[in-house]
């Protein structure tokens, strides 16, 4: 597939679009963090409970990337964003009206389906829109405007709790969806029109982007690392300084929002200076193998702190964790522009199972070691450092594969 670099007005109005779609992506991911201590009390929810409930947002999302990728190829963003954020409405609304964990559950994969193209659309259409030189910039700004809806999902909730309750605040996004559809279809380019996509003569498979060299390597960072650190900053990170360092709900909230109001600024700064490092020398294989102990340590000095590790300690593991996001465009720019779309949703599809993997693993061995009579600040560090040590090996394994890189 031929590239078609837009003119920068029109770049810029794709990529507002596509990231009010994303925020909102975003916001639902991340919202069972502030709403953990009253979904627990209303639905009386285990910490396994808890972990499958904020999982099945991501079991919904990575069961729709194999086929997303194939969509995106033939029919491109517009039609498949707009397409599948029907269902997020859908979900979104069930979720609001839901009466039981199992409602709550299958409302939860039903957003997670729904929202399953908001950054895989946009990042398919960059590949082909934006020049190779923006792509990590795009990617980073992409993932400002993820912790735009992580900062939303924090203080702003908590404040409307009492104010119109968590069944309304579901409804209410419901409605940004759909307003957000709307924007897609006017704005959005067609497939057809601005891209010369023959999909005849498209011939990349599924089977290129998996046997490649490259991208096996990053498979366990993708599931583990990447994975994990998604799911500390949009739950675990919640019960931790609630349960472990004893925050109250409000006080949690507030940690989450300067956490993920932290992450903004560091994507925005990250994505800016990102094309400036490259012409340094510093290339994304260099930053992600010299980058990621930094983040190892960090977590590390979480464990050791038990109920002493706030907000500033997590915001310090997400920072240092940052490399990580450099992985999926570098999956992307390693493949032709005509697996743009399959290549990209492959590598989502590993860090949305891990997400998930790790969400409800975390939940379980903190419960396994309560029921083998451990304290619930124990349970929370045995089950991080069983983490740490797992992204430890994934992280080896990378360096293996790529040690003449």
């Amino acid at each position: 597939m031929d590239k078609n670099i837009l003119p920068i007005k029109k770049a810029v109005l794709i990529f507002f679009v596509f990231a009010c779609g994303y925020f909102i992506s975003a916001l639902l991911r991340a919202i069972t963090a502030t709403l953990s201590p009253l979904l627990t009390l209303e639905f009386n929810l285990s910490a396994g409970d808890l972990g499958l409930l904020a999982g099945g947002y991501f079991l919904g999302f990575a069961s729709m990337q194999i086929p997303l990728g194939y969509l995106l190829d033939r029919h491109g963003p517009k039609k498949v964003v707009s397409s599948f954020l029907l269902i997020a409405i859908i979900g979104t609304v069930a979720f609001a009206l839901a009466q039981s964990f199992s409602g709550l559950l299958i409302s939860r994969i039903l957003i997670g389906v729904g929202v399953s193209a908001c950054l895989m659309g946009p990042l398919t259409g960059y590949r082909i829109w934006f020049a190779d030189e923006y792509q990590q910039r795009a990617n980073a700004w992409m993932l400002m405007v993820l912790s735009m809806g992580f900062v939303f999902s924090t203080l702003p909730v908590q404040l409307l709790l009492p104010v119109i309750g968590w069944r309304w605040i579901f409804g209410f996004i419901a409605i940004l969806v759909f307003f957000v559809i709307i924007l897609t279809l006017f704005f959005i380019p067609s497939w057809k029109t601005e891209v010369n996509n023959n999909y005849e003569n498209n011939t990349g498979s599924l089977s290129d982007v998996w046997k490649n060299k490259f991208f096996r390597s990053t498979i366990p960072l993708g599931l583990f690392n990447y994975g994990g650190m998604v799911a500390i900053q949009t739950l675990w990170a919640g019960p931790w300084m609630i349960r472990v360092a004893d925050y109250a709900p409000i006080k949690s909230a507030t940690g989450l929002f300067w956490i993920n109001t932290t992450m903004l600024v560091a994507f925005f700064i990250f994505g800016y200076i990102l094309p400036k490092i490259t012409k340094l020398g510093f290339d994304t294989m260099r930053i992600i193998k010299f980058g990621l102990p930094i983040s190892y340590l960090s977590l590390l000095a979480i464990i050791i702190l038990g109920e002493n590790a706030g907000a500033i300690h997590f915001t310090i593991y997400l920072l240092t964790s940052i490399v990580l996001t450099l992985t999926q465009p570098a999956v992307a720019l390693s493949f032709p522009t005509n697996l743009a779309g399959k290549s990209l949703t492959s590598f989502n599809l590993l860090i949305f199972v891990g997400t998930f993997i790790m969400q409800w693993g975390i939940g379980l061995i903190i419960d396994l070691s309560q029921f083998f009579g451990k304290g619930e600040i124990q349970s929370f560090q045995i089950s991080f450092f069983v983490y740490l040590i797992i992204c430890i090996f994934s992280y080896l394994y990378f360096l293996l594969n790529n040690r003449n890189e």
